[in-house]
């Protein structure tokens, strides 16, 4: 049973058939059993459906049918069918862990939406849970470098090609692209790994301490240099440098670094003596620095000598197939960094995901894990991606609130394409406008 299965367990001959068939009706594949026994012998933790039970029959009753799966899987959905009689029962079982029940009498179309709704959380739960072993399973470069976009293949195998070559690199990428990952990476995995990596942000030191930070002083070199420093570039002897925001550097500074990077040597402020380097240089950027050379904004002679090997990391809107992985990777980073487990991934949550345009990359993606890991995530407001407040009103306002952000949330991912978004929902198509009418929901143009 690997593929989305309904198992009916229900004594009730003519119920049982009518409801196989209605479930049918609907594109549900249904397996429908009599009694709990034979029901359950096919579902593991690996089954991708959900299990409906009458809370009502001989031997193993619906209770106890779902006692059983808790112990398989307690993420395992199990809707259980209750008399009015046992509604009483019904309560007390989702309080350990049924995820619904419904009423006889019902209409047919609410055990579908029920059964629909349980099946996509499954879907997501088997998901994570697959996403989670592929992410123990890989390589040290593919957890540090996670996707399985055709560009970040191309980086990782551009970054384990020149890791070890001991050549400068030039990283681009957008803001919270992972620029710094990346050069982290090719520092890892370099024959520098024992020596120091030295990041140093351009565009965060102040214009008038800058060259101390870079090649350090000697006492008395200023009237604040009370005692000796040793910069930064000579504290990554045998390392490696990273210089982010290159682009942000002082001009007059470009000429000094190129002749720190041409010669490897530096001198202290307040000396003459030459210090010979040993280190290697990673230079990261978010501006086309061949646009601001032609400018005149940032010195050619050092964008060349920088540029030997470039590495491109492409932003996250351009590869959304891959937010899944990342998002697993980045909960579970924030699970270690909080100890607090992952919560499954709820369809409002894949849906906005989808959905959003990521102006900040994977660095905002890494700031949603980990408020959902701290179950602090309440959904884009719509406004610059902040915190929306949780939905106010009763039980059906929530509902109602809820579904509405999923489906406009669909609706964004598919391009407003109508077929595509009812059938992700496993809706009929009637019943995606009937909820598009009833919930307000706002239908972008059709791509």
């Amino acid at each position: 049973m690997s593929n989305p299965t309904v198992v009916l367990i229900d004594d009730d001959d003519d119920l049982r058939h009518a409801l196989v068939q209605g479930l049918e009706l609907e594109n549900l594949v249904v397996k429908a059993f009599s009694r709990a026994d034979p029901a359950l012998e096919g579902i593991d933790r690996a089954f991708a459906g959900v299990v409906v039970s009458d809370i009502r029959m001989p031997g193993s009753d619906g209770l106890a049918v779902m006692r059983r799966i808790c112990d398989i899987d307690p993420a395992l959905p199990v809707v259980l069918i209750t008399g009015h009689g046992d509604i009483a029962l019904a309560v007390e079982a989702m309080r350990d862990g049924a995820y619904d029940f419904i009423e006889k009498p019902f209409a047919t179309a609410r055990l579908v939406s029920v059964v629909t709704r349980a099946l996509h959380q499954r879907r997501l739960v088997l998901e994570n849970r697959a996403l989670r072993a592929e992410l123990e399973h890989t390589s040290d470069l593919e957890a540090r470098i996670v996707g399985r976009h055709p560009a970040i293949r191309r980086l990782r195998e551009e970054t384990a090609a020149i890791a070890d070559a001991d050549v400068d690199v030039l990283v681009l990428g957008e803001t919270g692209s992972g620029k710094e990952v990346v050069a982290r990476a090719l520092h890892d995995f370099s024959g520098r790994v024992s020596g120091h990596f030295v990041a140093i942000n351009c565009g965060a030191i102040p214009a008038d301490i800058f060259e101390s930070e870079l090649f350090g002083h000697e006492a008395g070199a200023f009237t604040s240099a009370l005692k000796q420093r040793i910069g930064k570039l000579e504290h990554a002897n045998g390392g490696t440098v990273f210089l982010d925001e290159i682009e942000s550097m002082p001009l007059d500074l470009q000429v000094k670094l190129l002749r720190a990077i041409e010669h490897r040597t530096i001198e202290r402020l307040g000396s003459n003596k030459r210090i010979d380097l040993d280190v290697r240089f990673i230079a990261a950027t978010k501006s086309d620095l061949a646009r601001e050379s032609a400018a005149g904004r940032f010195r050619a002679d050092l964008y060349y000598r920088l540029g030997v090997a470039t590495l491109t990391i492409p932003p996250l809107r351009e590869r959304k197939d891959d937010i899944p992985l990342l998002f697993a990777h980045l909960a579970r980073e924030a699970r270690a960094r909080y100890r607090r487990e992952i919560p499954d991934m709820t369809p409002a949550l894949e849906a906005e995901l989808a959905g959003h345009d990521w102006p900040g990359n994977v660095r905002e993606l890494r700031n949603i894990a980990d408020r959902w890991v701290l179950g602090l995530w309440r959904g884009f407001s719509g406004n610059g991606g902040r915190l929306a407040p949780v939905a106010d009103g009763g039980l059906a306002e929530r509902v109602a609130a809820y579904e509405k952000t999923v489906i406009e949330g669909e609706l964004k991912r598919h391009g407003g394409r109508m077929k595509e978004t009812y059938e992700a929902l496993g809706l009929s198509r009637k019943g995606l406008y009937d909820k598009i009418k009833r919930l307000g929901v706002s239908v972008p143009d059709e791509k």
